[in-house]
């Protein structure tokens, strides 16, 4: 990817990403988010796990393994399916900058790092 291409992607997954800096400012924004929909909303796990077609056992280790950062994609899709919702993620800045702010630092003289 050319370097005016590279900005112009950058630019962009900044816009589109500006919604999810603002989520990532907590500390732990959606580790639990799993149980937190289902109980918000007042589903049962009993119907959750119906409609995943698993039984409630499961939905109750899914959902720990969203907390130990140990699910994957498509476990916590199908989850989300079953709670009529959709799973929706982004990669925000640790320092809650944005991209266009790291590739700038990247750039900084003495930054071998370039790769």
């Amino acid at each position: 990817m050319r370097e005016e291409e590279r900005g112009l992607a950058r630019r962009k997954l900044d816009r589109e990403l500006r919604l999810y800096r603002l989520a990532g400012k907590e500390k732990s924004p959606t580790q639990v988010l799993l149980r937190m929909v289902r109980q918000v909303v007042g589903i049962p796990i009993s119907e959750v796990a119906r409609k995943a077609g698993m039984d409630r056992s499961a939905v109750f280790r899914l959902e720990n393994g969203e907390a130990r950062l140990s699910i994957t994609l498509r476990s916590m899709k199908r989850i989300a399916d079953a709670l009529d919702c959709k799973v929706v993620y982004g990669l925000v800045p640790r320092d809650r900058g944005t991209l266009e702010e790291i590739a700038e630092r990247r750039k900084a003289p003495g930054n071998g790092d370039q790769g």
